[in-house]
């Protein structure tokens, strides 16, 4: 097997150093017939399928088998965490010690302090959560913040803050934030205000139980009208009249931003005709918020200058959320043939701070604030005759300033920050090289070499997991950037690419683009490229969004290979290529996976004019959104990738285009334009014909 050859040299430091020393097994346990490799390996998939069956009995029968083994860890993993529940806290402590600093060891510990918690078992809670490393469960630092309330109220205020945070970002219901959330309204540290915003966001994001749970904390006798709101928001309106009270005005709220969701324009008329004059300014304006977010996103179908004239309706900025500033601010941008800029920046100021430092809107923001400030005073000649130094106003220099604060060729925003700078995109000169010591570190880290063994065999997510807890969490802060560069490149000289790019993005100063773009079967895509009057490096920023190069990967709804096909669209794109029995299994071979994926994306970039970005959107979301997504104004292309409704779109054509143009720098050896690649984008020439109709 593949894995096999490549592990020639890593395997030995595994087995002699992360064994024997990390995991301090018994010497006996290092020379189990069970190995690694061949019959051993088997072994570990075996157990890994029991362990997602729930099979406790076999877990338990192979584990003997297991000791010895590089993967040991995960096994015994699987099969404590497989019956923890019943398991004793010896059991638990026995697992921490033997397994001691490694992944399995914290992620045990994260799944046992949240057993603590729901046991409500404080004392032990309290004397192993120090312990805990990983620190990026917001349940489990809810209780952890429920403890200190029990032994220091005096902390409330900041703790407050904490968990409002927390349980306001949960999506979905949880026992450890919704408890803190309890304990802190009955002591009046969160107020009632809290609790309702937490149902409301629960309500948009279509998460009822979530929502449930927070008016069960100050509402229950309202349970029974969250259940009729949920059923049918537009029943639940027309039956009522008068929200004279507290709790009914809030639940009409919730039933208002339920309607939005769905109905935008029953949700506004409902408003303007019943309920804006019963409910509280605050509440008027989060229902205003929620109904201009919901047009806002609406592109294509519903102009911006609506979602603008619903946000006009709010009285008060500091009453919405990031979220629904973030679509105004959006909306604005394409409001017209020119953007609001007045109301963009407006959206941006109205933003916390955490927010404004966001690229996204610390570009914007500067965007916004070029487009207003008044012009640059004019050169004036003074009486001995020599000329002044042109002055910049103050609201010109503090847009650059802003552009100079996120410049870089790190990401989409930072790039177009470089081009209004007046620069353009070009390579990083290369870090100095690592070191053999540097090297060695990497080659000998217990956690990569597991996490590698792992991706490897076929475990994929349990490598990742435990490769991202070795790189982040393992040591507060994660590791040094010399050491990310080494861990990045073990990754790379293994062709494990996911791993190795996305350890070398998260150094901040040492950028290597030979680790974050790196151009597998080069020649084969370049070649197929060109073939077809298709930019290789375009087609290289998809992939490294798709797949990361992992040839094997495979999404939740089908799409497979490293340009995550499709098995309808690959038999589409089969027959406009005409190919003979194709058949989507093929997928899985390199070349046939990159023949069908550059078709693809030819035929959508043609049948949306040329355009990268809606081609982009096209290959993630189908081509029938960017169609509708392209209805309106001429728009900056960067306007119009700003305001793709779905995130995860969003991200994704940004990220394309800026990969695409770094990629374009590697490939050239020239400076490059973001903004020559974005175009703009606007309606369809109904004077043309359209390419491909039947465009799946």
């Amino acid at each position: 097997m593949l894995y096999k050859f490549l592990f020639s040299a890593a395997l030995p430091a595994v087995l002699s150093v992360a064994l024997s020393a990390t995991l301090a097994a018994p010497a006996a346990a290092q020379t189990t017939s069970s190995g690694s490799g061949g019959a051993g390996d088997a072994l570990i998939l075996e157990m890994n399928k029991a362990f997602k069956r729930g099979d406790k009995a076999k877990l338990a029968q192979l584990l003997p088998q297991a000791r010895g083994h590089v993967l040991e860890p995960w096994t015994a993993y699987w099969e404590l965490k497989a019956r923890l529940d019943e398991a004793s806290p010896q059991e638990v402590q026995d697992f921490f010690n033997r397994y001691a600093g490694t992944y399995q060891e914290d992620r045990l510990r994260n799944d046992w302090l949240l057993l603590l918690g729901q046991r409500r078992d404080w004392a032990a809670f309290e004397a192993e959560y120090p312990k805990y490393r990983m620190n990026d469960d917001r349940e489990v630092r809810c209780y952890a913040l429920l403890v200190e309330h029990l032994k220091n109220p005096a902390l409330d205020a900041r703790l407050a803050d904490e968990v409002r945070k927390n349980w306001q970002s949960q999506r979905d219901a949880d026992d450890g934030c919704t408890a803190a959330a309890e304990r802190l309204v009955g002591t009046k540290n969160l107020t009632q205000k809290d609790v309702w915003q937490k149902a409301r966001l629960a309500t948009e994001a279509s998460r009822p139980r979530a929502a449930r749970d927070a008016v069960q904390i100050i509402a229950p006798e309202a349970l029974g009208l969250m259940t009729e709101l949920s059923s049918s928001p537009t029943k639940f309106l027309s039956e009522k009249y008068l929200a004279l009270r507290k709790v009914r005005k809030e639940i009409i709220t919730l039933a208002l931003i339920k309607l939005a969701t769905s109905d935008v324009e029953g949700a506004a008329r409902q408003m303007d005709r019943k309920w804006a004059v019963q409910l509280t300014a605050e509440e008027r304006n989060w229902v205003w918020g929620v109904i201009g977010k919901q047009a806002a996103t609406r592109m294509g179908t519903l102009p911006a200058s609506d979602a603008l004239q619903y946000f006009a309706k709010v009285s008060k900025d500091s009453d919405l959320n990031d979220d629904m500033l973030a679509w105004k601010a959006r909306a604005a941008l394409r409001a017209g043939t020119q953007p609001n800029w007045p109301q963009v920046a407006m959206a941006i100021n109205a933003m916390s701070g955490e927010a404004r430092q966001d690229p996204t809107w610390t570009y914007w923001k500067a965007r916004a604030l070029l487009a207003t400030a008044p012009p640059d005073a004019a050169p004036k000649a003074a009486a001995s005759g020599v000329t002044q130094t042109m002055s910049i106003a103050p609201q010109r220099a503090e847009a650059l300033a802003l552009l100079q604060s996120i410049a870089s060729v790190r990401g989409f925003y930072e790039q177009l920050a470089l081009e209004e700078l007046g620069q353009k995109i070009t390579v990083p000169a290369k870090p100095a090289p690592l070191t053999p010591e540097e090297k060695e570190a990497a080659r000998l880290n217990p956690g990569l070499n597991r996490a590698a063994y792992a991706i490897m065999m076929g475990l994929r997510p349990e490598g990742v997991r435990e490769w991202n807890y070795s790189t982040n969490l393992q040591k507060h802060g994660g590791m040094g950037e010399r050491e990310l560069l080494a861990a990045a490149q073990f990754a790379c000289d293994l062709q494990i690419w996911d791993r190795c790019i996305n350890t070398s993005e998260r150094t901040r100063t040492e950028l290597d683009f030979e680790q974050r773009f790196p151009m597998p079967f080069r020649e084969t895509v370049v070649k197929r490229s060109q073939s077809i009057n298709l930019d290789p490096a375009y087609v290289y920023g998809l992939i490294r969004q798709e797949s990361r190069f992992v040839m094997d990967a495979r999404s939740g709804v089908g799409a497979s290979g490293l340009m995550q096909v499709m098995p309808a669209t690959a038999r589409w794109t089969a027959r406009k290529l005409g190919l003979e029995g194709f058949s989507p299994d093929q997928l899985g071979d390199r070349d046939t996976n990159i023949t069908i994926g550059t078709a693809y994306l030819k035929l959508a970039l043609d049948d949306l004019g040329g355009s990268m970005p809606m081609a982009a959107a096209a290959y993630n979301a189908g081509p029938r959104r960017p169609r509708t997504w392209r209805n309106g104004h001429m728009l900056d292309a960067a306007i119009w990738a700003e305001n793709v409704p779905f995130s995860e779109t969003r991200n994704y054509v940004k990220k394309v285009l800026s990969n695409a143009t770094n990629y374009a720098a590697i490939l050239t050896g020239q400076p490059q334009s973001l903004k020559s690649r974005l175009g703009m984008v606007g309606p369809r020439d109904a004077a043309l014909p359209e390419v491909n109709q039947d465009l799946p």
